[in-house]
């Protein structure tokens, strides 16, 4: 089998309050990552505006547009003209009332292959999503796109092991992972720490369990009460880290990522051969009361 090598970019900045100015931002970052020989470019989650889960204000709606929409066919015209692979993480409206969490893919060719919806949505202080978005109903979602079938999924979904191994199992042969996560301006440097390496840990799991490399593609800067913490990381296919981005800097990276090694590492650590699907049902359940744990 011949060698087949992926350039994966990622694009880590702060956001302003204008929408207009972080796209232009990010569209500059995506040409960044061009010469330096990307293929395929993730931005970070909701990269279009600030982080605005962190009130619940009715205004910040009006952030919200249609996928496909304006900014994809933006998005489209910079795909084709670099013949790049584009990862868009935007706020979607999908009818009056109803709104996604959502993130579309435009190929090297400028078409749009489509769009994944936020699985799980978290309701916590500083993150009140549930507000904002309806919990997807796209499914896991694989692309083809022109140099790789990847696998998109969305922040609060990099918690979850069985988002990873079915869109793993779909033919996924990365994981992309769109984010917007940070500590609170008033938290001590310990609880930061152990926060960031729980993060980092969970999705570096899905890399050795699925045997994909993972891209984890976060913000950084002050907004509000938040401190975002970059740190955006990329794995090769069994979880070792290839590169980490600082804290506090915006970063363009671009990593070759081996397309071949997935094999490697699943035959010599067969985990997807010895899994016992006969067992698993109890995974559909909530919770497993005692009289059902028996």
């Amino acid at each position: 089998m011949s060698e087949r090598n992926v350039q994966v970019g990622i694009v880590q900045m702060s956001c302003s309050s204008n929408p207009e100015e972080n796209l232009a931002k990010a569209i500059q970052r995506i040409k960044e990552a061009t010469a330096k020989g990307a293929q395929i470019i993730c931005l970070q989650e909701l990269f279009r505006s600030l982080y605005f889960c962190d009130m619940e204000n009715y205004d910040n709606f009006k952030l919200a547009e249609s996928i496909p929409g304006p900014s994809t066919d933006t998005l489209s015209k910079v795909a084709k003209e670099l013949g790049v692979v584009i990862i868009a993480s935007l706020f979607e409206k999908r009818a009056e009332g109803l709104y996604h969490n959502t993130t579309a893919v435009l190929d090297a060719d400028g078409s749009y292959l489509g769009k994944y919806r936020k699985m799980h949505i978290p309701d916590d202080p500083g993150y009140y999503e549930k507000f904002y978005f309806t919990p997807g109903d796209t499914g896991y979602k694989v692309f083809e796109t022109k140099f790789a079938k990847i696998g998109v999924l969305i922040c609060w979904d990099q918690w979850y092991p069985e988002a990873a191994r079915i869109t793993s199992l779909k033919g996924a042969e990365m994981l992309f992972y769109p984010t917007a996560i940070g500590w609170h301006k008033d938290q001590d440097n310990h609880t930061n720490e152990e926060q960031y390496q729980a993060w980092q840990t969970i999705q570096r799991s899905h890399s050795v369990a699925n045997g994909v490399p993972v891209i984890s593609v976060n913000r950084i800067g002050a907004e509000g009460d938040m401190n975002f913490w970059g740190g955006s990381f990329i794995t090769n296919s069994f979880g070792r880290i290839l590169y980490k981005a600082s804290h506090k800097k915006e970063e363009v990276h671009v990593e070759s990522l081996s397309m071949n090694s997935s094999n490697e590492y699943r035959t010599h650590w067969p985990f997807l051969r010895d899994r016992r699907i006969d067992s698993y049902q109890p995974l559909t359940k909530r919770f497993l009361d005692e009289d059902e744990s028996n």
